[in-house]
């Protein structure tokens, strides 16, 4: 595979990643709260429910999906970097705190979320390294 296709392939999964967590935070804060992800029950582990806090989080997460999809069709280095590496900011805040404060989960569900926010920090310096020079 190709570096473009290597950053191509990174940003749309970042993208969709993003989306996935957008649409139903801000389509339906509760149902995210009691069941995200995909009725695992992550977030509600963290009580209580704060529906401007969730809708905010879907927004963040909206925005940068959007951006994940401009610079994977752009492909602009002078995009990925500066976002991918807000992304990884924030992807790196967020691994920290979850793999900090696992009380309480059983070791399969710890797993599958640590491996998940891994990838998502992970996927950013891919793109980077992968991005071909503008």
């Amino acid at each position: 595979m190709n570096a473009p296709r290597i950053t191509r392939a990174a940003l749309w999964i970042l993208a969709a990643e993003a989306a996935v967590v957008a649409v139903p935070a801000l389509l339906a804060p509760r149902y995210f709260y009691d069941s995200f992800p995909f009725g695992a029950s992550w977030v509600d582990r963290l009580p209580p429910f704060n529906r401007h806090l969730v809708s905010d989080v879907g927004g963040f997460y909206l925005a940068f999906a959007l951006l994940f999809a401009w610079a994977a069709v752009t492909l602009r280095r002078a995009l990925i970097v500066p976002l991918c590496s807000a992304w990884g900011i924030a992807a790196l805040v967020h691994f920290i705190y979850h793999v900090t404060h696992l009380d309480g989960w059983d070791a399969g569900d710890a797993i599958a979320q640590t491996v998940s926010l891994a990838i998502v920090l992970a996927l950013p310096a891919v793109a980077i390294a992968a991005a071909p020079q503008d």
